[in-house]
């Protein structure tokens, strides 16, 4: 299970300011045999309590601070046993709060928590195991030491990047190179960024017998970025995400504290100059046989890292293609397209950088030419028989037939083409009125050619 600090659900605790514990009964009817003894896996904001007052562990104090650790008892069936946790400001040791975490469980983590604690105070905190049949406490644990930190960082940090500097348009293909800075603010701790403007959550997963396993919040280099040293800056390399066609990118970046509490966000505009593949048809077969491509890569890209492959993507297609290139960067494939579809292609450098999409559709007419001596397009005619003449745009003796219909509301008709892919259709109008023929031509291979509509009326 993954938590935020301050997240996990527990069972209610009793708080109060003394020592004393309520419901506590001597003597009590089915009392354990042994003593309890002192808890064990300390860890607070669900990270190791540390154990020296000159170097407390920084958490933000505001809606409390979580406090947990395993109990134990010399009598292993011992169950009606309470954690009790108490706490004071180092300053003033006389002002003890504690709180409890009644029915814990022997061998698992069990957490209380501490009430809202006071910006820039340091506090001190101990558990300790009661037998709640008989009134027996353990010893008090060794403290340990929390400062509270509830004070965000008041300026945003700054944000330079020499190779691909803000707002200008900038030759892409090489990672840019951000370097971050404090701005000024001392307890700084490191750097979050994204290209989104969603940042991480910071947590845990919770392990074996409840023990959390805090979660490094700058372990992920494609986020965060530890200062180098408190209130010190850092420098990143990254690769903005491709969507095909943006030419700008933001980079959203905000500097944390040792508590992790985030300043207010920068945000880096980065501008790209237009970096997508050539892409050439080296073949002009006929319609629905394979065309050879050459892909070219963008003469600044492959400058600033070798191109290695070409990602294809097909009309339809949510998943690309990927196409490997020569030592220059140039890429050949052979694909069969679809009358009309459409290609989108972009490039990888060995660097990771992904460049823009070029895109190249077929252009080729392939719909159908339909003249009528008796019925012009667009114009009206007596109501006499006619004759509409179909005959293709393309190579002719590729065609097999054509399927046509006179009105919305007709089932197409399919009849086979003449020998030269003509094919003269004789039609009586069954009423006055304006009609609209659709038609497309079939080749031999099964491809469906672009739909033609032609206009006419009758009086």
């Amino acid at each position: 299970m993954k938590v935020s600090p301050g997240r996990r659900a527990r069972i209610a605790l009793a708080t109060g300011a003394g020592l004393t514990l309520a419901l506590l009964v001597p003597g009590a009817a089915g009392a354990a045999t042994g003593t309890p003894t002192v808890p064990t896996d300390l860890y607070n904001g669900y990270q190791p309590c540390a154990t020296d007052p000159n170097a407390p562990l920084v958490l933000a104090g505001r809606g409390g601070v979580t406090v947990e650790g395993i109990v134990h008892h010399t009598d292993p069936t011992a169950y009606r046993l309470t954690e009790q946790f108490r706490y004071w400001p180092v300053s003033d040791p006389s002002q003890v709060g504690t709180v409890e975490r009644p029915w814990a469980h022997q061998g698992r983590e069990e957490e209380g928590r501490l009430p809202e604690l006071t910006d820039g105070l340091t506090y001190a905190w101990q558990a300790r195991t009661v037998d709640a049949t008989n009134g027996a406490a353990s010893d008090w644990t060794a403290s340990c030491y929390v400062t509270a930190d509830d004070t965000f960082p008041d300026r945003p940090p700054t944000v330079v990047s020499p190779n691909y500097p803000e707002d200008q348009a900038s030759q892409g293909g090489a990672p840019i190179h951000f370097d971050f800075g404090a701005n000024g603010v001392p307890d700084v701790l490191g750097y979050e960024f994204s290209w989104t403007g969603t940042f991480s959550v910071n947590g845990a997963d919770i392990g074996e017998n409840g023990i959390p396993v805090y979660h490094d919040p700058f372990a992920d280099p494609a986020s965060a970025v530890r200062a180098g040293g408190l209130g010190g800056g850092a420098s990143v390399d990254l690769i903005p995400p491709s969507d095909g066609i943006g030419w700008i990118r933001e980079l959203y970046v905000r500097s944390v504290d040792r508590a992790l509490n985030p300043s207010e966000t920068y945000r880096f505009r980065v501008r790209v100059k237009p970096d997508a593949p050539k892409i050439t048809a080296l073949s002009h077969a006929p319609v629905g046989k394979p065309i050879t491509f050459k892909f070219t890569p963008d003469p600044g890209v492959q400058a600033a890292g070798p191109v290695t492959g070409y990602s294809v993507w097909r009309f339809g297609s949510s998943e690309p293609t990927v196409v490997p290139a020569e030592p220059s960067g140039v890429a050949t494939t052979t694909l069969a397209l679809q009358p009309g579809e459409t290609l989108t292609v972009a490039s990888t450098s060995a660097n990771g950088w992904t460049s823009q999409r070029g895109w190249w559709r077929d252009d080729t007419d392939t719909g159908t030419t339909v003249t009528s001596a008796q019925y012009p397009i667009g114009a009206s005619g007596d109501a006499v028989p006619g004759t509409f003449h179909f005959a293709p745009k393309t190579e002719p003796s590729q065609i097999a037939g054509y399927t046509y219909s006179f009105s919305w509301s007709d089932r197409p008709v399919t009849v086979p083409a003449g020998k030269k892919g003509e094919l003269d259709v004789a039609w009586a109008p069954p009423h006055s009125g304006w009609y609209y023929l659709q038609v497309h031509a079939t080749t031999k291979d099964g491809v469906r050619l672009a739909d033609t509509s032609y206009w006419f009326g009758v009086n």
